[in-house]
């Protein structure tokens, strides 16, 4: 197969393969897909980034994520800021705010100090058909399903994909590898969830660990965080302003009221370019 250039990025431990097919090559199958995030034979990430051209006025570029099973995802905000630092590197994006598209609608993100972008993560969504969550009516502050004769409590939001976070005593021991894939086969959750474990440190600091769909916990997860963050302000856990620390680094998550945009900031780093062999 010809080589495949590409760029190996991270947002704060989550990485990326990040591929330019803006000249209108096919995106990856999921066969190649698989390959390309195999830390031991391929390049390693927990997801691949495909810049594609923009697909509203304005945007410099759109996006589009694939896990590392071969599936797609609807949001990614460590991938967006990727996304952003890269479209930045490449000279398509000018000056210090622009526009990109998800697959879920367009960002404005804004360049920030020392490696920093902010992205504008749209507003969450509580209702339970939006998440989409079966068997509850009506959006409530806590949700309980029976898993394995215990029952699992839980705040849900989507922000444009779904997730359930769990407020925890002390993250180390949180059961994130029992818990997570057990609520993401729940059939309470039809599309699959991501699962946060969220021990709040203090009104303006929380301890993260998010176990994704398709990929398992991984260091850091920009939706994660905006979703645990959401859920505990509700609540009354959490300020507005807060910074979350996830395995691989802090991200500082702003929501001032309840009908904003969340504004999720941290680092998009560079770490290699190459070409894949096949």
């Amino acid at each position: 197969m010809p080589r495949l250039r590409f760029t190996k990025m991270h947002g704060a431990g989550n990485d990326f393969v990040v591929l330019d097919l803006r000249d209108g090559a096919p995106p990856p199958d999921a066969g190649l897909a698989a390959r390309l995030a195999d830390r031991h034979r391929g390049v390693g990430c927990d997801q691949i980034l495909t810049i594609e051209p923009p697909r509203a006025a304005g945007s410099v570029a759109s996006y589009r994520i694939w896990n590392s099973d071969g599936s797609t995802s609807q949001q990614c905000g460590n991938g967006a800021r990727c996304v952003g630092a890269w479209l930045v590197r490449d000279g398509a994006a000018q000056g210090d705010e622009f526009l990109i598209d998800s697959p879920l609608r367009t960002h404005v993100v804004r360049r920030l100090d020392a490696g920093h972008y902010a992205v504008a993560m749209g507003r969450p969504e509580f209702e339970p058909a939006r998440i989409p969550l079966i068997g509850f009516p009506r959006a409530r502050e806590e949700y309980v399903v029976p898993l394995q004769g215990e029952n699992v409590r839980f705040g849900a939001v989507s922000m444009g994909n779904p997730h359930a976070v769990l407020e925890v005593g002390l993250i180390d021991a949180a059961p994130v590898e029992r818990i997570g894939p057990l609520l993401q086969q729940h059939a309470s959750f039809p599309e699959s969830v991501n699962v946060g474990f969220a021990q709040v440190l203090g009104p303006g600091h929380v301890r993260l660990r998010v176990f994704e769909r398709g990929v398992g916990e991984t260091l850091a997860c920009g939706s994660g965080a905006c979703a645990a963050a959401v859920v505990l302000m509700q609540r009354g856990r959490l300020a507005r302003d807060a910074v979350m620390s996830l395995p691989g680094g802090d991200l500082r998550i702003q929501w001032p009221a309840d009908d904003a945009q969340i504004v999720m900031s941290g680092p998009a780093a560079f770490v290699f370019d190459g070409e894949w062999m096949g």
